[in-house]
Parts: structure tokens; sequence; C-alpha cells
């Protein structure tokens, strides 16, 4: 993927060249925990996927973007005749893919958008959230649309609803904090966007960038994701990694009462930290373009 190691909303994010230190180990776990929480969302739509591709014989599925596998993983579950290839950049995260997975998925290193020719053919493709990390989406798209074989799916999962995981009111700073954290985040996703090289601005309607990429769109659908409170460790846990993130990128962008709220969020002692409110919970939504090569 591309230069910078950005944690969003919908999903996963992470770049090449890093430095010397970066804890891939520590953000291998967090993509992990991400990737769990939506593994009911994900099987649901392989579901679809298999519906939409009929009697068709699925031989090789593309995960691009994969992190650590875990969604190549339920892929593989899905199409249990297939070969499975988890593609990323990064060797930390494929090694731990090919450990996760014990050796069941097949792995591609590849630095998109220069070397998409190295993930060779394959009947399906699925890309969760990586499509943004490059600047130009459109040819990234007619990129993938080229490795496929006719009849193939491409099956993009992008944007989605954010996250909601506290009440409007929940007894710190003025309501409506998630709502304030979502403006900021989106200016710093535009900014994020705008610095990646080859930067291009593009109308996100999906459908139709499938279309222009040469495809024939076949339906979308979006997948929940619902963990009601009171929620379990590693949810909570994964929240509290999501909110210190947050807190690096974006502090400085928020007001200072929401500033003070987000620090109460993360305080790891505290009864009003997110890894103790009896009242936190976790609820998203998934949305997956599909469209076939004619």
């Amino acid at each position: 993927m591309t230069a910078h190691q950005h944690q969003h909303h919908h999903g996963h994010g992470h770049g090449h060249g890093p430095a010397a230190d970066f804890d891939w180990d520590a953000l291998a776990a967090h993509l992990e925990h991400e990737a769990d929480l939506r593994a009911d969302a994900v099987t649901e739509a392989a579901r679809w996927l298999t519906g939409l591709y009929g009697d068709g014989t699925v031989r090789r599925v593309l995960d691009v973007g994969s992190g650590p596998g875990v969604i190549a993983a339920l892929l593989a579950d899905a199409f249990p005749a297939a070969e499975v290839v988890a593609v990323d950049q990064s060797a930390a995260l494929l090694e731990r893919a090919r450990t996760r997975s014990g050796g069941r998925l097949g792995t591609q290193q590849a630095d998109l958008p220069a070397e998409f020719d190295k993930l060779g053919e394959a009947d399906l493709i699925w890309s969760g959230n990586a499509i943004h990390h490059l600047g130009d989406q459109q040819a990234a798209l007619a990129s993938l649309a080229g490795v496929l074989r006719p009849g193939g799916l491409l099956a993009v999962a992008e944007r989605g609803l954010p996250p909601r995981y506290l009440p409007r009111d929940f007894g710190l700073g003025r309501p409506g904090f998630q709502a304030r954290l979502d403006a900021a985040h989106e200016d710093g996703f535009s900014t994020m966007r705008a610095e990646l090289p080859g930067s291009t601005e593009e109308i996100e309607d999906w459908p139709a960038m499938l279309d222009r990429a040469g495809l024939v769109p076949s339906g979308t659908r979006t997948f929940l994701v619902d963990r009601p409170a009171p929620l379990d460790r590693p949810t909570r846990e994964y929240l509290h990694t999501q909110l210190g993130r947050l807190h690096d990128r974006l502090a400085d962008a928020l007001q200072p009462e929401d500033r003070t709220t987000l620090e109460a969020l993360l305080a790891e002692d505290a009864p009003t930290g997110i890894l103790h409110r009896p009242d936190a919970f976790y609820l998203s939504a998934m949305t997956v373009h599909t469209a076939r090569k004619p």
C-alpha cells in the first residue's frame, strides 16, 4: 500500500517505509482485533459472494491489502476449493497471515500501485479499505479489473458507516462527542488522501467507478457489525487502542473540552474509561460493492 500509517474508522491502514522501530506486532494485533470484530459480517458477505458467483469454479482468490490475513482465512472457509492468497506490502503482516492460517493461505508481497502486475490472475478479488490508500483510486480499480479472469468478481469494501460505541450523552463533556470526532477524522482523511503519491480527486461513487474500470456492477450490500453492551474485554482493548490512535492524530483538531473527554475515555484505571464503562458497545456497518468482468 502507500507510505503512511493511517488508522481510520472503516478498517485497517498501514504503509511501507515505516520507522525502523515501528511496532508491527502491535499493529498486527490491532488489525487482527479489528478483523475479528468484523468476522461475522465478512462471513455473511462471503456467503453473498458465493451466491453471486453461482456455479462457476473459483480457483484463485486474492485479498488485496490483507494485513494479517484474518479476512483471507474467512474467504478460504467460503471457497474451500480455491487457492486463497493474502496480498500486502508488509512482509511482517504476511508472515503473521501464514502463521495464523497454519500455512493454508498463500501470500504475495506487492507494493501497490507499482506492482499490480505481480498479482497473477484471479476469479475473485476482495479489497477491504485498501483502495483509498492509493492516490489514484480509479486506476487501482482498473488494475484489479485487469487481473480478473473473464466472469470473475471484484468485491470492494469501502466506507459504510463509522462505528458508534457510546451513547450520544455518556456523562462526559458535551453530548455528541462522537459526531465531532467523526468530523475531525473526515478532515484528516481528506488531508491523508491529498498527500498520497499521485493523488487524484474522485467522486466516490464506487459502482460508477467499477463500471468505468470495465466491469459490470453486480450489486452493493451492507453488513452490520453489532456488539451490544456490555462489551467483552478484547473489544474494549481494541477501542482503547483505536481511541489512542485517534488522540495521537486528532487531538490538536479537537476543542479543549473534547480533548479532555477523549483523555478521560483513555484513562486505564478510571470507571469513566472505555476499558470499564458499562454503556460501551460497538456498532458499525461495512458496505461491499461488487462487479463482474464480462
